[in-house]
């Protein structure tokens, strides 16, 4: 029987598996003592490591962190890295279905972590059931790695890092296929106002998600509401404007997008400060975000504008709030590979202040570079290729970041295929099942391509 053929036995066990993980709304929560990102983190930690314990591979739970399931002998480890938590999701937004209810559509299924990265996951689960029943020599270990907060700062693969150290070989099955050989660099800083006349301002569902709802409170008559309404239309906006006795509010509705990839959204903080500048709304601190940001994304603003051969800076405004009388807001940047941390901040350094506003630089991550020719990204490759036949598409370097920078000899591989958008981090995200089977064949032939090296 070909691996095709194996994985498709388990077409349904999939389904299932999946279903009660995306049941779980995994979103980081309140931290309890045994349970260090909330109890939704927690529960689809256990309930993956009891399938997997279930199936007969012997697992581990370190603290709630992360865990993992483990199969084969040997000195040498193949780690298959993915995550279990998500980020939030809600019917309101605009999702055509519960996104905590599995639905499936003509062959897709919906709801939040399909694809982000639970549908990833049980696919590696599956690939390694079809190791098993293969019966070929397992002479390294192989292990399922779970973690649970990915999208809020990695803290559950350091935790692992510690507790275990890294892998000999590994992948993440949380970025694109064929491989990704390079992840842009990150800084992660926040804007405060100085001085507003904002009375209240709220938007955003995650910083490293381009904000698709952004609601402002201001002093009736500061502004013109035809010259807004003008603005909003010209651009396509979705809005609502409503009066109060000595107030207006106005709400702006955007389009998500992952921070890597801001030009796939529609930032509704960024459009609503723009229009109420152009209706002639003045405020120290609306001048600074529309001189610092506007409606870009390149960094231009703060000075920090640069590419390189594998693609531009990128930055995102995520989420907006008021703070003790002052506003404040999430910019997550990426920064192409071939350049420092350091540099990008030295670059900004100059237009970090104004009369408005500040900006305060938090923290920064470096680059992550495999030269393409590596044995790690060539076998991967090699892979994908045989299961697809797909030989044009080559490896990438991505903004987005990914668990391969928490974790040695480790690249991103899967789980979006090439050219396409399965809408993670925003409403309706989805995966087809036949892509899902295809990445655990993928899964097979990696894991097989691994152990031969």
């Amino acid at each position: 029987m070909d691996v095709r053929s194996m994985v498709e036995q388990y077409r349904d066990e999939l389904l299932e598996k999946l279903g009660k993980l995306v049941a779980i709304n995994s979103e980081e929560g309140t931290p309890l003592p045994d349970a260090p990102f909330g109890e939704g983190p927690r529960k689809a930690l256990t309930t993956a490591l009891a399938m997997m314990e279930a199936d007969g591979f012997k697992t581990v739970n370190l603290d709630n962190y992360a865990g993992y399931a483990e199969m084969g002998q040997g000195n040498q480890l193949i780690g298959i890295v993915g995550h279990l938590d998500i980020v939030p999701a809600k019917k309101e937004d605009g999702w055509d279905s519960d996104p905590f209810v599995m639905t499936e559509k003509d062959g897709v299924l919906y709801g939040r972590g399909v694809s982000d990265d639970k549908g990833a996951v049980v696919a590696s689960m599956i690939a390694m059931k079809v190791i098993r029943d293969m019966g070929i020599d397992v002479n390294k270990r192989i292990r399922l790695i779970m973690g649970t907060n990915e999208e809020t700062g990695s803290k559950c693969l350091a935790h692992y890092v510690e507790k275990e150290g890294s892998v000999d070989y590994g992948f993440t099955p949380d970025g694109e296929f064929p491989g990704v050989h390079g992840e842009k660099g990150m800084v992660a800083a926040v804007y405060r106002s100085r001085k507003t006349g904002i009375r209240s301002i709220e938007g955003g569902t995650a910083k490293n998600v381009v904000c698709p709802q952004c609601r402002i409170e201001v002093d009736r008559c500061s502004f013109s509401k035809k010259k807004l309404e003008d603005y909003f239309n010209n651009h396509n906006l979705s809005y609502s404007i409503e009066d109060g006795e000595s107030t207006v509010a106005v709400t702006l509705n955007g389009v998500a997008a992952h921070a890597s990839t801001p030009e796939l959204g529609t930032n509704a903080i960024s459009y609503l400060m723009c229009g109420l500048k152009e209706a002639g709304y003045q405020d120290p601190f609306v001048d600074f975000y529309c001189s610092h940001f506007g409606t870009s994304y390149d960094g231009s603003g703060v000075g920090a504008a640069c590419s390189d051969e594998y693609g531009p800076l990128t930055l995102n405004n995520g989420m907006i709030c008021m703070k003790d009388g002052r506003v404040e807001g999430t910019i997550d940047i990426r920064f192409p590979v071939t350049l420092m941390s350091r540099q990008v901040v030295k670059m900004m350094s100059e237009h970090l202040e104004d009369e408005g506003g500040e900006i305060e630089i938090l923290s920064t991550v470096e680059p992550l570079y495999f030269d393409p020719e590596s044995p790690l990204v060539t076998s991967l490759l090699s892979a994908y290729q045989e299961v697809t036949g797909d030989t044009k598409t080559m490896p990438m370097v991505i903004g987005g970041g990914t668990y391969a920078k928490g974790i040695d000899n480790t690249i991103a591989f899967g789980c979006a295929f090439p050219d396409k958008d399965y809408r993670i981090h925003n409403t309706n995200e989805f995966v087809g099942i036949d892509e899902l089977l295809k990445q655990a064949e993928i899964y097979v032939a990696a894991i097989i391509k691994l152990l031969n090296l």
